[in-house]
C-alpha cells in the first residue's frame, strides 16, 4: 500500500491521533503525516503511506491556504482560544474597509516570530516545554510569505479571513500581528486548513471513512508538478544503483518512471557541479 491519503481532520484530535488511527484501519506502521494542525484546527491533513512516506518532506513544503477566525478583545497565552486567558478589553468598532487594508499590509514577504507554544527546538527542547515552565526565553523569528489575504467576515467581534502563505507560517502568529495594526487584541478561535498544495479539501474523507478499500492517490499523481522522464533497460538500471548523471533538463527535479508508470527515483542537482544530478528519493 503505497500513496496519499487526504483526511479532513476533525476539531479536538491531534495530527498524531489521526496518524495512530489510519496506522490500525489501514494495518501498516510506515505512515506519517506531511504538516501537523493543532486540535483546533480542521481541515486537509495529507496523510503519506508506504512509500509516499519518502516524499512526505515535500508535501510538507507545499503552499496552504486557510480559513481563519479572530476573536477579538481578548488575548491568550498560545494565542488560540484553548489558552489561558491572559488579557481582556473591550473590542473596538472597526469597519470592514480599515481590516482589509491591515490584512493587505501583510501581503508579501514579513517577518514573523514562532509561537512560544510550539513544537520549534531551541537548545534540544520545545518551546511549549519552556513556556509550561514558565521560563522565559528569546523566541526566533523566522520569514514567511503571504501571497493572497482577503476578508471574508466580520460581526459580533469576529473577524474571518482566507490566506494562502508558505511553508512555516504560523497563523495564531499572523493573528497576533494583525490585531497589533489594528490596535487591538485578539486571538485565534478557529482554523481550517482548505489546501496544501494542489491538495484540497473536496477531496478528503473523514478518518471514519477511511478503510483498506480507500483509493490512494499514487506518488506520481501526488508529484504532477515534478516534470518526469520514462526509462527502461540500462537507464532504468544505473537511476536504481542511484548512479550521478548528466543533467539533461531545466529546473531543479526530475522525476524517473519505469514503464508501468511508477516513480522508481526522484533526482536533483548536484551542489558540487550543477550540470550533473543525482538521487534524491528511490523508491
Amino acid at each position: 500500500m503505497n500513496g496519499i491519503i487526504i483526511i479532513d481532520k476533525e476539531k479536538g484530535v491531534t495530527s498524531r491521533d489521526v496518524v495512530n488511527i489510519a496506522s490500525k484501519k489501514l494495518n501498516t506502521k510506515k505512515i506519517g503525516h506531511t504538516g501537523t494542525l493543532d486540535p483546533i484546527a480542521t481541515g486537509v491533513l495529507v496523510l503519506c503511506i508506504g512509500k509516499a512516506t519518502k516524499i512526505s518532506e515535500l508535501i510538507t513544503s507545499y503552499d496552504k491556504t486557510y480559513l481563519a477566525t479572530i476573536k477579538l478583545g481578548i488575548e491568550t497565552n498560545t494565542l488560540d482560544i484553548t489558552g489561558e486567558t491572559i488579557k481582556e478589553r473591550e473590542a473596538p468598532l472597526l469597519t470592514e474597509k480599515k481590516i482589509s487594508e491591515v490584512l493587505d499590509s501583510f501581503l508579501g514577504v514579513t517577518e514573523q516570530e514562532v509561537p512560544s507554544y510550539s513544537a520549534v527546538k531551541i537548545k534540544g527542547k520545545k518551546l511549549y516545554e519552556y513556556a509550561r515552565n514558565n521560563i522565559e526565553i528569546e523566541l526566533p523569528k523566522r520569514k514567511i510569505e503571504v501571497y493572497n489575504i482577503k476578508l471574508i467576515d466580520y460581526k459580533n467581534n469576529l473577524i474571518t479571513f482566507q490566506v494562502k502563505v508558505s511553508k512555516g507560517t504560523y497563523i495564531r502568529s499572523l493573528i497576533k500581528d494583525i490585531c497589533l495594526k489594528l490596535k487591538t487584541i485578539g486571538t485565534m478561535s478557529d482554523l481550517r486548513r482548505l489546501t496544501q498544495g494542489d491538495f484540497l479539501i473536496e477531496q478528503a474523507i473523514k478518518i471514519e471513512e477511511l478503510d483498506d478499500k480507500t483509493k490512494l492517490i499514487s506518488i506520481n499523481e501526488a508529484l504532477k508538478e515534478i516534470q518526469f522522464e520514462e526509462v527502461f533497460g540500462e537507464k532504468e538500471a544505473a537511476i536504481k544503483n542511484g548512479k550521478i548523471m548528466e543533467k539533461d533538463f531545466s529546473g531543479d527535479l526530475i522525476k524517473y518512471l519505469n514503464q508501468s508508470g511508477e516513480v522508481i527515483a526522484i533526482y536533483k542537482t548536484y551542489l558540487k557541479d550543477k550540470t550533473k544530478i543525482k538521487p534524491y528519493k528511490t523508491f
